[in-house]
């Protein structure tokens, strides 16, 4: 078990939002939806889950700004005087859990100088937490207890690569890397899943790469970042350079792919010239 206290107080928010996020999700009927600005959905659970992570936050300490996907337009000029801040997905996977299928998550991040320090990842349906903190490490809580997490590491050409994809958003470029893991690796599966459990995946050491070339927000990944980070991976764009957050005007993130061994030669298999 780790021994931090600001980590611990952030998984007690986190299984505090998860329990209003529940309260909407256990409802009989349909979920009320309504449209943000840019099209995605909006629910009551999370209106609920964004004030209270936000209230929580800031009674921590009221000098570390929040920047929460449900929060008020922030400029690019003020977030750029920020060197350490809370970066939050009061409910990551809106979609699936409009769907009900449990593949949603409450995302809270730290971020220092453009790094994801740590990070909480809390599965409300399936009671689940992936907690991770640079220079501390990483651990998953669940109905069996509390156990420390690492990431796989590549030891044979002819052993088990397990590729995560998302489900709504894989494509033709995901594809294209598919076939050159395919290529280097003989034995190959796809996995597909929704929100940021699909990084935890890689972090708690059951997948060992995801490339996600599709639109992302700096929310979406923040929290599961920290914990794949201390679990002993990383996140890279394109160009294979470690993923960075609040460096631009935009809030979106450039195509990336997630690494469970950070040795292996990754940059040589997914840049093959076609």
């Amino acid at each position: 078990m780790w021994d931090d206290t600001l980590l611990d107080s952030v998984v007690k928010i986190a299984l505090k939002a998860g329990q209003e996020i529940l309260a909407v999700y256990n409802q009989a009927g349909n979920i009320a939806i309504s449209t943000k600005i840019d099209d995605s959905p909006l629910t009551e659970a999370d209106r609920r889950a964004h004030t209270l992570i936000v209230e929580l936050l800031i009674t921590l300490d009221d000098q570390i700004p929040v920047l929460s996907e449900e929060s008020e337009f922030i400029s690019a000029k003020e977030r750029n005087s920020w060197e350490r801040y809370w970066l939050v997905d009061p409910l990551d996977g809106t979609k699936e859990f409009i769907k009900r299928n449990g593949e949603f998550t409450v995302n809270i991040a730290l971020i220092e100088n453009g790094v994801a320090t740590l990070g909480v990842v809390h599965v409300p349906v399936l009671d689940t937490t992936y907690v991770g903190k640079l220079d501390v490490g990483a651990w998953k809580m669940s109905k069996e207890g509390t156990k420390p997490i690492q990431c796989s590491s590549i030891e044979s050409p002819t052993q088990l690569i397990r590729v995560v994809a998302s489900r709504s958003h894989r494509g033709e470029l995901v594809d294209g890397l598919i076939q050159l893991i395919k290529e280097r690796f003989s034995n190959t599966e796809v996995v597909s899943m929704g929100s940021s459990l699909k990084i935890c995946l890689l972090a708690e050491g059951v997948a060992d790469i995801y490339p996600r070339l599709a639109a992302t927000c700096e929310w979406d990944t923040a929290a599961a970042h920290a914990v794949v980070s201390a679990a002993g991976g990383k996140i890279v764009d394109r160009d294979f350079q470690n993923l960075k957050y609040n460096q631009k005007e935009e809030l979106l993130n450039p195509h990336f792919i997630v690494i469970a061994d950070t040795k292996y030669d990754w940059e040589s298999v997914l840049n093959k010239p076609n």
